[in-house]
């Protein structure tokens, strides 16, 4: 089936992204709003836009009746769901399924699975794939916390089952602090997610998170697209990242490329996905969780493999095979990509709403810039800080670091803070310029 007319269930710059997509293979495209919304630049490009409700998303965004309800009376025939929101979100993907709408991402069933962290953790156990040493699966109790953690040793991690974005995630050094934790986690993250199981894995001190890009269809058929490092984080959020990682060679690509599909076929995967991890020192790497979505880092893919994935997970929706095979995959470049938050990166990363004065964006060759802001525009306070993605391709790193730089002085946005001097001082960080950077890099430096 070729899908005639879909509903973009997000907002903001992916809202856009999507709606692009669309418009390029002849798909007419439905946008909803919240009340907060209602400047929002992909509402200019929709074929048709639907209010959803007021700017709290739990009355929006995440309201699945409503959204069901936009989409019955657009008469769509598939949501696209973007990132964030109702993404992951097993129940609205089978609720779609019910009501005969294409849910584009996976199916039901694999978006339950994976998005348990510690049923995820034991496919990756089962299909040979390396795990972060921890529990087999979810932590009851304080108990058997401390009998687990005292086994593996410490310092280690209580992360949230279904969590994400750093939430319901603790470090613990001993037991008391592990007692606390454990509690302090399982609050978190019944209040983020409605869900409080938490687990515990080591922690691997310093390391680098790496994840590859998959592609899965229906019909059995998963590549890998490479890895992207996202390595550089505040408050386990990503910031800037890149493709290919400084750390990983040709080797440990083919190495992580076949974990990550040989999980994705374990779990019966289809349509985008990134299968994550971390790596130590030693080069050693770690699963530790599948985003069943897209993510916001996917140009940096984009630009070195020189494909769409929105694109190509419309056509899996549709039923279609994937139309190339991992041979086909060829790398170019290094592509590098600054997520441009209203924040402020000198008080702590303090939100800053507000209306942009002036805003210009950078152009030229090698640059692609991601946003749905405009001079004028006013940043709700509701919603994530992201404000646009700036992303670099150059034919080797020191190439996109370059370009980088001029596009990061070439942009321009007025009355508001926002993270761009915080980027500016990192290109002219050593660590940062010879590639050695880790988790803590901005933490131990720029805090």
């Amino acid at each position: 089936m070729r899908f005639r007319r879909i509903l973009i269930a997000n907002r903001g710059e992916i809202a856009l992204r999507v709606l692009r997509a669309c418009r390029e293979l002849g798909i007419e495209t439905v946008a909803v709003y919240s009340e907060a919304d209602r400047g929002s630049l992909h509402l200019r490009y929709a074929d048709e836009t639907v209010c959803i409700g007021p700017g709290q998303s739990a009355q929006s965004y995440l309201d699945i009746p409503r959204l069901i309800s936009a989409a019955e009376i657009a008469d769509v025939e598939a949501i696209h769901p973007g990132y964030g929101f109702l993404s992951e979100n097993a129940h609205f993907a089978e609720v779609c399924q019910s009501c005969n709408i294409a849910f584009i991402g996976p199916t039901p069933e694999t978006i339950a699975l994976v998005g348990d962290k510690s049923k995820a953790i034991a496919i990756a156990r089962e299909a040979g794939v390396p795990v972060v040493p921890g529990s087999d699966g979810p932590v009851r109790t304080e108990e058997e916390a401390l009998v687990i953690a005292r086994k593996i040793g410490y310092p280690v991690m209580i992360k949230a089952a279904a969590g994400g974005g750093g939430r319901g995630m603790r470090i613990a050094s001993n037991d008391v602090s592990l007692v606390n934790g454990f509690h302090a986690a399982r609050r978190e993250a019944e209040a983020a997610f409605k869900d409080g199981t938490v687990y515990l894995e080591k922690r691997i001190d310093n390391p680098r998170h790496v994840e590859v890009q998959i592609l899965a269809d229906s019909h059995g058929n998963v590549v890998h697209l490479g890895e992207r490092d996202c390595s550089l984080q505040r408050r386990h959020q990503k910031t800037i990242e890149e493709s290919p990682s400084p750390a990983v060679d040709d080797a440990m690509r083919k190495r992580m490329g076949d974990a990550a599909i040989k999980l994705a076929k374990a779990a019966g995967y289809s349509s985008a996905g990134t299968v994550e991890f971390l790596v130590d020192g030693s080069g050693n790497f770690y699963f530790i969780e599948v985003n069943a979505r897209i993510q916001v880092e996917h140009p940096v893919t984009e630009a070195v493999c020189g494909l769409d994935l929105i694109r190509e997970m419309l056509r899996v929706a549709q039923g279609e095979e994937l139309g190339f095979e991992q041979k086909d995959i060829e790398f170019r470049g290094h592509a590098i990509e600054f997520r441009v938050n209203a924040e402020d990166p000198d008080d702590d990363f303090r939100p800053c709403p507000g209306q942009i004065g002036l805003f210009v964006a950078p152009g030229g060759r090698g640059v692609r810039w991601d946003s749905h802001v405009y001079s004028g525009y006013r940043i709700p306070s509701l919603y994530d800080s992201l404000i646009g993605k700036l992303i670099v391709h150059g034919e080797n790193r020191e190439r996109a670091l370059a370009i980088a730089r001029r596009a990061l002085d070439e942009l321009v946005i007025e009355n508001i803070k926002t993270t761009v001097p915080l980027y500016q001082r990192i290109l002219d960080h050593a660590d940062f310029l010879s590639g050695h950077v880790d988790t803590g890099f901005i933490e131990r430096y720029f805090h």
